[in-house]
């Protein structure tokens, strides 16, 4: 299609459009503005601590612009030529015809100053009197030709990409886009442009002092093998702490306060995962119903903390802010993962708004489709950045580059991973982002994740990632969601799942910390909805159930949603203990959310994408109650136990070898009956399982050399149903098994003594395919006991009630787990 058809405006649409075919300079809206100077009273000084000094009064004439570099990007604070403290500005705007630096004062009146420097694609310039503090933004000039996809208005101010921090809020008014929305002519709107100015409702980049050395923190560097994560959302876990001051809550500095931190340290934790904390904006249809974009995968400052989660204010406070928090949890051992959101941005598909890297190079920037008014969209939202475009391949290693070395950050969890591994189309694994992480001198040291889909063909990638990279294991929370809710029909996949998925990362010098095991995330269910809910409830998202996934391989133990029934609450408890243990005990590494360990409830919403409200924040009260106090002291057993045995936290695969002549197979599987599982038992129905890890014949050494040597542990998960006799495998296995944890019991400890008929009678309950009436699963009654009892053998300690003679048969009630220690020979 031309560039110079024709339409026929009428009304006032000949005042927002330019002429079809012209590409005007529009006339400033504001007047020109003075200059920028030293503040009254004497020489400028240099801000303190990100931003606490602010520009100077201007003088009566425009800013003066000296030549300045191209490196870096960014507006960089530094000492100019002439001794006088300034900032440069540098944007790569490839195509442009011009670009104009615009600086705003307290009450928003904007003086702009052309960049007239260009060096290699990047416009540039020096401004002296320009201190941390200032409000700044772009306006780029160039062809408006949006069959060819190039969309430059310079009526539309632009945050610089790598604006280090962002002071206001896009407010998604008709100025804010670079076409005309409500033309006539829907088809063709996005390519008639407006020309109304769009500055009053852009936020502004910020210039920030970013003078810190570190000196003074200590990064936890904790291996991969003995890490557990924990993912959490800045405002929504402090949001009603009552520990937590008022002013702090729902802030970086409220993550940082001593309460929020002592809640981490006693559950064990070793690093928190933050959901994104990259300056992002709020779609317009959320806006309209009233919403707000809670997750924050909407990004559109790769450099910028978000500012909204700050307690020391927007004009560069929040770096600051962030540091501390930062030093915070590393004092007190806890690494920080960012969850980051390079695979799209904020400014959506065809019809979306002009907030930056559209206007600055659309056609650079992203993926353009066949027709390039359009887009390739690998990730749903609309859009794809171009990684293999090497400047902006260079903007999202810049961005990784500096949260580690100026931000202190120790990782980076990359959302949606597949579409940044996609060269011209295909996802490939040799792609440009792939080489240039592995080869780099700071981002192959520090920890790195994968999200390892997408939402285009040949997306999915689970196992596929190269060495360095951890992967989400999805395989991992499908299996474990399946079994235990008895929907598998034999024990192969939770095998697996269990051992650390050997299917799919023994490969190319992988180890099973390549798995990042989950139960659940901020995406779906929680841990207490999953056992509480069939289907999704997403009612207060506004959008008519279409939001959401429908395959949540939930189970909700024979009410749909809150229910009074006290054999329903006590297997819902019983539930979450098992699907706790089984992530905490399972090789790999664990990733809890943050409130599954406390009985958190999002009311079966499982997409709260949207839900800035008590739906989506931390609910503290209900530590208040002792049942959910319980779950979270059963969590911090569990990975204190795991941070105590190395066996547990494997750094190599298990063969099913001894590594000795005289030892035993580094794991070996049970049947019910006390049998060792040969090949044929994995193909037949069966809901029970055991796992023997021999901590005697671990294939690692440590730092001296010597071998590692370890207690051996059984793990018995039991999904089915009805209750079942296990038999403790005997010689040469263990000659007695001391029990370490019971899910039967509310407290995970040791069961009663036979025949006390305390505890757990009747808590055993059919599943999904067990009898059902309108729709509901029947609660059926089960044995009264499920102590230990002498069958098959005398006990080993009998003054111990938890320890048992091995060749003993146990019973477990229907749908539990038990953790036993091995007493070796």
């Amino acid at each position: 299609m031309s560039e110079t058809r024709a339409f026929s405006p009428a009304g006032p649409a000949d005042e927002i459009a330019g002429a079809a075919g012209a590409v005007p300079r529009p006339a400033p809206t504001l007047p020109a503005r003075p200059r920028l100077g030293a503040p009254r009273g004497g020489e400028p000084e240099r801000g303190q601590g990100g931003g606490a000094a602010r520009a100077g009064d201007p003088p009566a004439v425009a800013p003066t612009v000296w030549p300045g570099t191209p490196q870096p990007l960014g507006a960089r604070f530094h000492t100019g030529p002439d001794g006088r403290p300034g900032t440069n500005f540098a944007l790569w705007a490839r195509g442009a015809e011009s670009v104009e630096l615009c600086l705003f004062d307290a009450d928003g009146t904007e003086t702009r100053a052309p960049l007239a420097e260009l060096t290699h694609e990047v416009w540039h310039g020096f401004v002296p009197g320009v201190l941390p503090g200032q409000r700044y933004g772009y306006r780029v000039g160039g062809r408006w030709d949006p069959w060819t996809g190039a969309r430059w208005n310079p009526a539309k101010l632009l945050l610089d990409p790598y604006a280090r921090a962002v002071d206001g809020d896009f407010a998604l008014t008709p100025e804010m886009y670079g076409h005309v929305r409500d033309w006539p002519e829907p088809e063709v709107a996005d390519t008639v442009r407006d020309n109304r100015d769009s500055a009053p409702y852009v936020p502004k980049g910020v210039v920030v002092d970013d003078d810190d050395d570190w000196v003074d923190d200590r990064r936890p560097k904790t291996p991969w093998s003995d890490t557990v994560i924990y993912e959490l959302h800045v405002r929504g876990f402090t949001r009603t702490h009552p520990g937590v001051p008022p002013e702090l809550r729902g802030t970086y500095a409220g993550l940082a306060h001593p309460a929020a931190i002592e809640h981490l340290t006693r559950l064990g934790v070793t690093a928190v995962e933050l959901l994104p904390v990259h300056q992002f904006a709020h779609e317009e249809h959320l806006e309209r119903r009233g919403l707000r974009n809670y997750w924050g995968y909407n990004s559109i400052g790769y450099f910028a903390p978000h500012a909204a989660y700050s307690a020391s204010g927007t004009r560069g406070g929040q770096v600051g802010e962030f540091k501390r928090m930062v030093r915070a949890l590393h004092a007190a051992g806890i690494e920080v993962i960012l969850d980051v959101v390079y695979n799209h941005t904020a400014e959506g598909g065809q019809g979306g708004p002009t907030l930056s890297l559209r206007g600055i190079d659309n056609r650079g920037y992203y993926r353009l489709g066949e027709d390039p008014r359009g887009y390739t969209d690998y990730t749903g939202c609309g859009n794809t950045l171009n990684v293999v475009q090497p400047h902006v391949l260079r903007l999202i290693t810049d961005s990784l580059r500096y949260w580690v070395t100026e931000m202190g950050v120790d990782g980076f969890r990359f959302d949606l991973a597949a579409a940044l591994a996609r060269s011209m189309h295909d996802v490939d694994m040799l792609s440009p982002f792939l080489a240039v992480i592995a080869q780099d001198p700071v981002l192959r040291r520090v920890k790195l994740i994968a999200e390892p889909w997408d939402v285009g063909s040949g997306g999915y990638q689970v196992g596929a990632f190269p060495p360095l990279w951890t992967e989400w294991n999805d395989k991992f929370r499908d299996t474990v969601r399946d079994f235990w809710r008895g929907a598998t029909g034999d024990v192969r996949d939770i095998g697996y799942r269990l051992s650390g998925s050997s299917d799919l990362y023994d490969w190319g010098g992988r180890r099973p910390y390549a798995s990042v095991n989950f139960v659940t995330a901020h995406d779906g269910f929680t841990l207490r909805d999953l056992v509480s809910y069939n289907a999704k409830h997403n009612e207060a998202n506004g959008e008519d159930g279409r939001d959401g996934t429908d395959d949540n391989r939930s189970w909700n133990c024979g009410a749909e949603g809150p229910s009074a029934d006290p054999r329903v609450l006590a297997l819902r408890r019983r539930q979450i203990r098992n699907l706790l243990a089984t992530l905490l005990l399972a090789t790999g590494v664990p990733m809890l959310v943050a409130g599954d360990e406390m009985g958190r409830t999002q009311g079966g919403n499982n997409n709260a994408y949207c839900q800035d409200s008590p739906m989506s924040w931390i609910d503290w009260s209900l530590l208040e109650d002792p049942g959910w106090r319980s779950v979270r002291d059963i969590a911090a057993r569990l990975i204190a136990l795991r941070r105590a045995h190395p066996v547990l936290r494997r750094g190599g695969f298990f063969s099913g070898l001894a590594i000795t002549p005289e030892g035993l197979r580094d794991v070996a599987w049970f049947l019910s009956t006390g049998r060792e599982m040969g090949e044929h038992d994995w193909y037949a129905p069966s809901s029970t399982l055991g796992m023997y890890l021999s901590g005697r014949d671990i294939p690692q050494r440590d730092a001296r050399g010597e071998p590692v040597v370890d207690d051996s542990f059984l793990l018995i998960v039991h999904a089915h149903h009805d209750p079942v006799d296990f038999v403790l495998p005997g010689a040469p296995w263990a000659r007695a098994y001391e029990l370490l944890l019971d899910t039967a019991r509310e407290d995970g400890g040791q069961p009663p003594a036979a025949g006390s008929g305390a505890g757990t009678g009747g808590e055993s309950e059919a599943g999904p395919g067990g009898d059902a009436a309108a729709g509901r699963e029947p609660i059926r009654t089960g044995s009264d006991s499920a102590a230990d009892g002498p069958v098959g053998g005398e006990a080993a300690g009998p003054a111990d009630p938890a320890v048992t003679a091995a060749g003993a048969s146990v019973q477990l009630i229907g749908r539990s787990l038990r953790l036993y220690r091995a007493i070796r020979i």
